[in-house]
């Protein structure tokens, strides 16, 4: 889970996203729901800001995106594609 992917908003920037303890940690602060119970859209963009800020915030890369900013600038493909990556590091985990 810890691997770095790269979300590109519709301005042309990239910003690192990777799972952590902060993300996660994060989440359950805006949500009041921990990581692994995510349902649906509305929870995965969540995450994927919660993963954006801890994975800028390690690397010392400034994020001022707040969660409607972050999400206005994403398109449905990068959701997928970090929802794909996520559940595929879940299966590896539990083997």
């Amino acid at each position: 889970m810890g691997k770095t992917m790269m979300i590109t908003t519709s301005d042309g920037k990239e910003y690192p996203c990777r799972v952590t303890l902060g993300a996660m940690r994060r989440f359950k602060t805006e949500t009041g729901k921990e990581a692994d119970k995510i349902e649906g859209v509305a929870d995965m963009a969540v995450f994927m800001w919660c993963c954006c800020i801890s994975a800028c915030r390690a690397d010392g890369i400034e994020f001022n995106y707040g969660i409607d900013d972050f999400c206005d600038r994403l398109d449905i493909g990068a959701a997928e594609t970090f929802g794909k990556a996520i559940t595929s590091s879940e299966k590896k985990t539990k083997k």
